[in-house]
């Protein structure tokens, strides 16, 4: 395990990672999520072998640490991951986020190009105001002080057991802020960093999850954006064949390849 600090004094980030050749892939989490738990089995894939890979928590998530005087902004996310990535002697990684943590990749890219060369995002927050669910907007919902006092407990009754196993590992206040940031999203959007870096970026949406807004002008823009078959929110757990084929920068499979259950 390793570590950098961030923000407030003696606060760290950390992270676990795979020895390896070539640029680093870094894998970035969703809200209430951790790296190692959403990533490993794709890193340990035999066709994404040989790579260093890196699986970073974000503050106030999994390993990390979860300071209460911290704002927990996309922008100061994405602070965080690059103290980790300065620490690691990362340049020119390719990152792979996954819903917010898709997110705190673009203002990464955005705020630190020279460590950012490539981005796959895995239905990555784009735009403010979402539709309420029992996600980001649900959580964003409740003031800090009423999730503090029982939004905490009922969003973890309300989430399956798959999210709920590791958002009973984040901080409350660091949830509750984090999914405030993402409501709000960031100026300029997530979407309109997207649309305007010049970076080899692709764009994965779960095939059940419906249509991707805005897919066109996204295209036009030069990103590329694929619908993974069989799969929801979770891109990495429902289709991991396509996923792992996405990170390496292939076509992603066909429906017919998705894998049965």
């Amino acid at each position: 395990m390793y570590q950098a600090e961030f923000g407030p004094e003696g606060a760290c980030v950390r992270w676990t990672e795979t020895a390896g050749e070539g640029p680093a892939r870094v894998y970035v989490h969703g809200l209430g999520s951790s790296s190692p738990v959403y990533f490993a089995h794709i890193a340990a894939r035999p066709e994404l072998a040989g790579r260093r890979s890196l699986f970073v928590d974000l503050p106030g998530h999994g390993i990390s640490d979860r300071p209460v005087d911290f704002g927990y902004s996309l922008e100061e996310h994405a602070d965080a991951l690059a103290a980790a990535l300065d620490a690691a002697g990362v340049r020119g990684a390719e990152l792979i986020g996954h819903s917010m943590g898709g997110a705190v990749a673009m203002v990464l890219a955005h705020r630190r190009p020279e460590l950012v060369a490539r981005l796959l995002l895995a239905e990555a927050n784009l735009d403010p105001n979402p539709a309420v669910t029992s996600g980001s907007s649900g959580i964003a919902a409740y003031s800090e002080e009423e999730f503090l006092r029982d939004g905490y407990a009922r969003t973890l009754e309300r989430v399956g057991p798959l999210w709920r196993a590791t958002m009973r590992l984040a901080a409350p206040v660091a949830l509750h802020r984090s999914a405030v940031h993402l409501v709000r999203a960031t100026r300029p959007t997530m979407r309109q960093m997207l649309l305007r870096t010049r970076i080899p970026r692709r764009y994965l949406q779960g095939e059940l999850s419906g249509e991707l807004r805005g897919r066109r002008e996204l295209v036009a823009a030069g990103v590329e954006v694929e619908t993974v078959p069989g799969a929801r929110h979770n891109v990495m757990f429902d289709n991991p064949e396509a996923f792992a084929a996405a990170v390496r920068g292939e076509a992603v499979p066909a429906a017919s390849a998705v894998p049965a259950g």
